[in-house]
C-alpha cells in the first residue's frame, strides 16, 4: 500500500496514527502542498479533489477520505478496535472524533486559510485568532464530555486508545502551532501525555516523518 500524505496534514496525520495502531505498514509518498503538488494532474489523477490523505490499497483501488480510510481499517483489520463493543460508547467516542472532524478541522484547514489570507487579507495574527476561536470552542466541548465521562480511563474512552484519540491528537499538534494555550484543558492534555507514550503516536507526528522540514 502507498501513503500519498504531507507530514503537517492534520488528516494524514490522523491516519498515520490509524495506521500504526493497526500495524499497518505503508510507503510513504510526501505531496507537498507548501508548492501545491495536491493540485497538480499527477496527484488529481488519483484524487480528483486534490487533497490529501489518499491511501493507493493496490494500482487499482485508491481510497480518499481520512473517516473513510480509516473506517475502512477498523473493518479490514478490525483488531485492534478503534471502537467500543457497545452501541451506545461507539455512539461517545464517534461524537468526540467528530467535533475534531466535522466542526474543528474544516474550518482551519490549508484551503480555508489561504482564501483568507488571499481574498480577505487576513494576516497571521487573524489567522491564528480565526482558527483559535473554533479551536476554542470545540476543545471546551471536548474537555467537558471527558470531565464527565466515568469510563475514560486513560485516553479519551478507556484505557485502550480510539477513534477519538486518533482523531484529537493531530488537532492538538495544530493547536500549538496556531499558538492557542492549551492549559486551559487539563483533561486534554492528560489524553495527550498518555497517547504519547505509544511508538504508534509518536512515530506519526508530522516532524518524524521523511518530508518534515
Amino acid at each position: 500500500m502507498k501513503l500519498y500524505n504531507f507530514f503537517r496534514s492534520g488528516t494524514s496525520h490522523r491516519l498515520r496514527i490509524a495506521l500504526n495502531l493497526k500495524g499497518v505498514s505503508t510507503e510513504y509518498i510526501a505531496v507537498d502542498l507548501r508548492v501545491e503538488e495536491h493540485l497538480k494532474e499527477a496527484f488529481k489523477s488519483l484524487n480528483p479533489q486534490g487533497l490529501v490523505p489518499a491511501l493507493a490499497v493496490n494500482d487499482a483501488q485508491v481510497l480518499i477520505q481520512s473517516p473513510a480510510i480509516i473506517e475502512w481499517l477498523e473493518e479490514t483489520y478490525p483488531t485492534p478496535a478503534l471502537l467500543p463493543t457497545d452501541a451506545n460508547d461507539r455512539a461517545h467516542v464517534r461524537a468526540l472524533a467528530a467535533i475534531v472532524g466535522c466542526d474543528i478541522h474544516p474550518i482551519n484547514n490549508r484551503r480555508i486559510l489561504e482564501t483568507l489570507r488571499k481574498q480577505f487579507g487576513a494576516n497571521e495574527d487573524a489567522i491564528n485568532a480565526w482558527c483559535g476561536t473554533w479551536i476554542t470552542d470545540g476543545f471546551n466541548a471536548i474537555e467537558a464530555l471527558l470531565a464527565a465521562d466515568t469510563k475514560r480511563g486513560a485516553f479519551c474512552f478507556g484505557n485502550t486508545p480510539t477513534l477519538a484519540d486518533v482523531y484529537l491528537i493531530p488537532q492538538i499538534e495544530s493547536s500549538r502551532r496556531f499558538k492557542v494555550d492549551l492549559t486551559q484543558w487539563p483533561c486534554i492534555a492528560a489524553v495527550e501525555a498518555a497517547c504519547m507514550q505509544l511508538d504508534a503516536f509518536k512515530q506519526a507526528a508530522p516532524m518524524q516523518q521523511p518530508d518534515a522540514a
